[in-house]
């Protein structure tokens, strides 16, 4: 059977689960996260992007030439979000030249590392990060200010779209993938899901 992004999902559905649905996202919806819980997240959260747009930049490196537009516009998005959190920031009197709390280093190393991982390898990673932060800010009902501007970011059509892209060519890719790198793939989705979960938690180690 060749592995794809659905039966990723479908394989391992309570993993996912537990990456996408966290007490940090609802306790967002309904008002209730501390502000220095919600600061903490965010000011880890610009930090880790920063190592995620390298880590898109190194997988253009090594896409096929059809997939790179996909890639280049989600570069393009990116130099809009790093500005996005710095202005963030700003409003917050955040400082971001912090160092990354274990959590933040562990997640960007795994990143980092994915450089040595073949091309099916590195797809299906991008695809998932990007897809947790899809799914886990689209909360059934209304986001509470002022965090409707994060779910709006992160869980509006135009952003869904893209990760359905990314996914088709995560499973383009895996098509001719051996069984190795189909195994690799695999154990990197499972390693998204939990990185993911730590990563929210992380919000309450302020």
């Amino acid at each position: 059977m060749i592995l794809t992004c659905e039966t990723l999902l479908k394989t391992h559905a309570p993993a996912w689960k537990q990456a996408t649905v966290h007490p940090f996202l609802t306790q967002c919806q309904g008002g209730t996260i501390r502000p220095e819980q919600f600061n903490t997240w965010l000011v880890q959260d610009y930090l880790f992007v920063t190592e995620f747009t390298r880590f898109l930049a190194r997988t253009l490196a090594t896409a096929p030439l059809n997939h790179f537009d996909v890639l280049l516009s989600g570069l393009q998005a990116l130099q809009d979000e790093l500005a996005w959190f710095r202005d963030q920031a700003t409003s917050r009197s955040l400082g971001l030249d912090i160092p990354r709390q274990e959590t933040c280093q562990i997640y960007c190393d795994f990143m980092g590392n994915l450089v040595h991982a073949p091309y099916p390898v590195q797809a299906t990673a991008l695809w998932a990060i990007e897809y947790a932060y899809n799914q886990g800010w689209q909360l059934p009902g209304p986001m509470v200010e002022p965090y409707g501007e994060f779910a709006e970011r992160w869980g509006n059509p135009g952003f869904t779209d893209y990760v359905g892209l990314l996914a088709a060519q995560a499973n383009t890719s895996l098509v001719t993938a051996t069984h190795t790198e189909q195994a690799q793939a695999e154990a990197s989705f499972l390693r998204v899901a939990a990185l993911e979960q730590a990563f929210w938690q992380m919000a309450y180690q302020a």
